[in-house]
């Protein structure tokens, strides 16, 4: 994160053209995908500074500086995946997904997307949260270092925040709150289930999340 934030100190402006795509900017996007193993659909781009590992495929959505993505991983379309963000092997960011970025100030704790997890439709993850493996957020779910992630599948309440826990399948709710005005909803995240180990394979995640009632 300093160096980047180095850099653009240092760097200049300059015009940039990919085919008939014109840019100004002070970072390029990133060349030599063949050789690397990594397939871009335009107008998809992977900024120069990050890191795509062989077998990541993104649509047209963006990759910024400093951010990691594993193999296997999908980006779809209009997806983002913000500065410094770290995404795990075998994700699938869905449809207009937003992974929040951090570059400052230097060792703030980015977002982490681990392994094998599935971020649904305009799902927004931000300021630092961890996604831990395997585990499902449904559509328009939205996580920020405040928000209550509320474990509904026992007897009791038990409440995270900043952390999904592994395998757990999470949909969008809300929380009552009290103030002078009166009683309001507030937005919160719901772990409504477990992902059981059959369900571990792309090809029946669609069923995971069907089984449990989840939007995509």
């Amino acid at each position: 994160m300093k160096a980047i934030n180095l850099y653009f100190g240092v760097a200049e402006m300059e015009t940039l053209e990919a085919g008939p795509f014109e840019y100004h900017d002070k970072i390029p996007t990133k060349k030599n995908l063949a050789a690397a193993g990594v397939r871009v659909v335009p107008p998809g781009t992977v900024r120069y500074g990050a890191f795509v590992e062989r077998g990541v495929v993104v649509m047209p959505g963006y990759v910024n500086i400093g951010a990691y993505v594993g193999s296997g991983t999908m980006v779809d379309t209009w997806a983002t995946v913000g500065s410094g963000a770290q995404i795990g092997r075998d994700v699938h960011l869905a449809g207009g997904v937003g992974i929040g970025g951090v570059l400052e100030p230097p060792g703030a704790m980015p977002v982490v997307i681990e392994d094998g997890a599935f971020v649904g439709s305009r799902a927004v993850v931000v300021e630092g949260v961890r996604v831990e493996e395997g585990a499902v957020l449904g559509a328009n779910v939205v996580l920020t270092g405040s928000t209550q992630i509320i474990d509904v599948t026992g007897p009791e309440e038990v409440v995270h925040r900043g952390r999904v826990p592994a395998r757990s399948v999470v949909v969008a709710g809300t929380r009552t709150r009290q103030f002078p005005a009166g009683d309001y909803q507030l937005q919160s995240a719901l772990i409504i289930g477990q992902r059981r180990e059959s369900t571990d394979q792309k090809t029946s995640l669609n069923e995971a999340l069907r089984e449990f009632g989840v939007s995509v």
